[in-house]
C-alpha cells in the first residue's frame, strides 16, 4: 500500500499499525511529490499572558496533554550524566518561531532581567490540575508570533516491534519529546524503526529532537518481563545474548536504509542505533547541529552513533557541528562496517570515534578535517585513503585488556565469543596526512601495518563555502614513493574474529576508485582520497558531483 500525503502542517504521532510483507511488498508512506508536508511533535500556544517586561506565561490543563506530560518527563537512563546536565531536565521544550529556548532549573533565572544577548529561557511546574511555562520573549509578543511546545513523544514511530518494510519519504518532521535512547532500553527516536526490519527512511527532513532524530534501536526487555541488566560492560554483554534469544539476527532485524536526510537540531544524536542498526545502509545524509546546546550529557551522545553497525555501510554523508563524542561513534561490533566517502569537520571531540570493536573494519576516501580526527580504541582496523587533517589517538592496550566485547561468525550474529583488546592488528595505506596528523607508534599499536602514506607539513586545510557547496584546496601530494592498490588480499584477515576485510556479500574490497568515484592510477595511486595529482587544486566536496 502506499500513503500520499498533501500539503499542510499535521501535528499527530503516526503509528503505523502494520509493515510491509518483504522489500517489493512494503508500505509506504510519502509525501506527494513537490508539496510540503510538515508533521509536528508540538501544538500552538496563543494563551499568552504578561508576568513582566520580556517574561509571559501560560497555564494549561493537564488533561491538554493526554496521558503524556514532556514537561513531567524527566530525562535520564543508562550512562545519562545527569551530574553535567545540571539539573533534571525535562523532554519538553518551548519554540518561537520554530528556535528553541533553553530550559532552566529555577523560575527565578527567568523573571531576572535578559538581554538581547542571552539566549531566552523558560520553566514550567506541574501540579495536579495544570501544567504553568514560564517563558522569555524578550521584546516579543508571543501571541502575535509562532510559540509552540512539545507534547507529542515522537512523529513517526510503531506502538509494536517486528512492523517491517516501511517506507517513509519527504516529510519534515520537527518537534518531538524524545526520551534519552538508553543502549539497553527501547530507543524511541523523532522517527524510529523499534526492533524491525527492512525500514527505507529517505528524503526528509529532521530536526529538533529533544534527544535523537532517528532511531534504529532496540525492544524493551521489561515489556517482555525480563529485568533489563545493569548498566556496566558485562551488562551490556548480557542484552546482546538476550537480544538473540529474542530475535535479533539477519533475517529478522536490521537491514534498513536510511539516505539523503537533512538531520539538525537534536540534543542527543542525529542518528542512533543500539543492535538495531546491522546490515544497514546510512549514505548521502547531512547530520548538523547535534548536542550543541550543551543540554544534555553521557555516552552514546554523538552526530551518528551506533552499538552493533555489522556490515552497516556509512557512506557519502557530511557530518559537522555535532557536540557530544563528535561526529561517528561506532561502538562494540563494529564488524564488517565499512565507512567510507564521507566529509567531517567542525566536529567537537573528534570526527570518528572506533571503540573497542576487533573488526574487520574498513575506514577508506573519507575527509577528516576536525582538530581531533581519529580516536582508535579498537583491533583489526584498516585506514585507506584517507585524507587525515586531525590528530590520532589511540589508547594503551593495558587499559583495554580486560574489557571484553562481542564477536560474531562473519556476517552474522551469530556464534557470539568475547575477547578483550590488545590493540594489535591495525593497517594504514595510502593516507594523506595534512599538518601535525601523525600515525599512532608502533609501540601503542602492537601488530601495526603501514604502507605508502603521504606527509605534508604546514598546510592549513580549509573548507570555502561557495553558493553551489563546499569546496577544499588540495595541496600537492607528495611524490617518491610507489603506492599499491588497496585490495582484500593486502589487508589479510582480522586476528580475533579470523575474518577478512570485504563486501557484506563476500566479495572482495579493491579501492580503485577514488572519493569521487573516480578512477585511481592503479599502478600508483596517489595518497589521500582524490585520484587528482595537481598542486592546489579546488575541488567541490559537497555537495559530490
Amino acid at each position: 500500500d502506499v500513503i500520499t500525503v498533501h500539503e499542510g502542517t499535521y501535528r499527530e504521532r503516526v503509528n503505523p499499525p502494520r509493515g510491509g510483507t518483504s522489500d517489493d511488498q512494503r508500505i509506504v508512506y510519502q509525501s506527494a511529490p513537490g508539496e510540503n508536508v510538515v508533521i509536528k511533535g508540538s501544538e500552538v500556544i496563543k494563551e499568552w499572558k504578561k508576568v513582566k517586561d520580556g517574561v509571559w506565561k501560560v497555564t494549561l490543563l493537564n488533561s491538554f496533554f493526554g496521558d503524556f506530560n514532556p514537561y513531567n518527563d524527566i530525562i535520564g537512563g543508562e550512562w545519562y550524566n545527569r551530574t553535567k546536565s545540571g539539573f533534571n531536565r525535562h523532554t519538553g521544550t518551548v519554540y518561537l518561531n520554530g528556535n528553541w529556548l533553553d530550559g532552566t532549573e529555577l523560575l527565578e533565572h527567568v523573571l531576572a532581567e535578559s538581554d538581547a544577548h542571552s539566549r531566552p529561557l523558560w520553566n514550567a511546574n506541574v501540579d495536579e490540575k495544570n501544567t504553568t511555562i514560564w517563558a522569555q520573549f524578550q521584546k516579543v509578543d508571543p501571541n502575535a508570533e509562532l510559540v509552540e511546545i512539545n507534547v507529542r513523544q515522537s512523529i513517526f514511530y510503531p506502538g509494536q516491534p517486528g512492523r517491517n518494510y516501511i517506507t517513509v519519504r519527504g516529510f519534515t518532521m520537527r518537534q518531538a519529546a524524545t526520551p534519552w535512547s538508553g543502549a539497553m532500553s527501547e530507543q524511541i527516536g523523532l522517527i524510529g524503526t523499534h526492533w524491525s526490519k527492512g525500514w527505507v527512511i529517505e528524503d526528509n527532513v529532521i530536526s529538533h529532537s529533544m534527544n535523537t532524530g532517528i532511531t534504529l534501536g532496540r525492544y524493551d526487555l521489561e515489556k517482555l518481563g525480563v529485568a533489563k541488566p545493569a548498566a556496566t560492560a558485562e551488562g551490556f554483554v548480557k542484552s546482546c545474548e538476550l537480544a538473540i534469544e529474542h530475535g535479533w539476527s539477519k533475517e529478522k532485524i536490521g537491514s534498513h536504509v536510511v539516505r539523503n536526510n537533512q538531520i539538525s537540531h537534536c540534543e542527543k544524536n542525529g542518528i542512533h542505533g543500539s543492535l538495531g542498526g546491522i546490515f544497514s545502509t546510512i549514505e548521502n545524509n547531512t547530520i548538523h547541529d547535534i548536542a550543541m546546546r550543551g543540554w544534555i550529557f553521557g555516552a552514546d551522545v554523538a552526530g551518528l552513533k551506533l552499538l552493533a553497525s555489522s556490515d552497516t555501510l556509512i557512506k557519502n554523508n557530511h557530518i559537522y557541528r555535532c557536540g557530544g563524542f563528535g561526529g561517528i561513534w561506532l561502538d562494540w561490533m563494529a564488524q564488517g562496517t565499512r565507512v567510507t566517502g564521507n566529509l567531517l569537520h567542525d566536529n567537537k571531540q573528534v570526527d570518528l570515534f572506533m571503540e573497542v570493536n576487533h573488526g574487520p573494519f574498513l575506514i577508506d576516501n573519507n575527509l577528516f578535517l576536525s582538530k581531533n580526527a581519529i580516536r582508535d580504541w579498537s583491533q583489526g582496523a584498516a585506514y585507506a585513503h584517507n585524507l587525515i587533517a586531525g590528530s590520532i589517538s589511540t589508547t594503551p592496550a593495558a587499559s583495554l585488556k580486560d574489557r571484553e566485547t562481542p564477536y560474531f561468525k562473519p556476517h552474522t550474529v551469530e556464534e557470539l565469543k568475547l575477547s578483550g583488546i590488545d590493540h594489535k592488528d591495525l593497517r594504514y595505506y595510502n593516507n594523506l596526512l595534512i599538518g601535525k596528523a601523525r600515525l599512532p607508534g608502533k609501540d601503542k599499536a602492537g601488530n601495526f601495518l603501514a604502507d605508502g602514506n603521504g606527509y605534508l607539513q604546514v598546510v592549513d586545510i580549509k573548507l570555502e563555502e561557495n553558493a553551489d557547496g563546499l569546496w577544499i584546496r588540495v595541496p600537492q601530494k607528495p611524490g617518491g614513493e610507489k603506492r599499491t592498490v588497496v585490495t582484500t588480499e593486502l589487508l589479510g584477515k582480522a586476528k580475533i574474529p579470523d575474518a577478512s576485510f570485504e563486501n557484506s556479500d563476500g566479495t572482495p574490497y579493491r579501492l580503485d576508485t577514488d572519493y569521487f568515484g573516480n578512477q585511481r592510477t592503479p599502478e600508483n595511486p596517489a595518497p589521500g582520497p582524490f585520484a587528482t595529482q595537481a598542486g592546489m587544486t579546488q575541488l567541490k566536496v559537497w555537495p559530490k558531483l
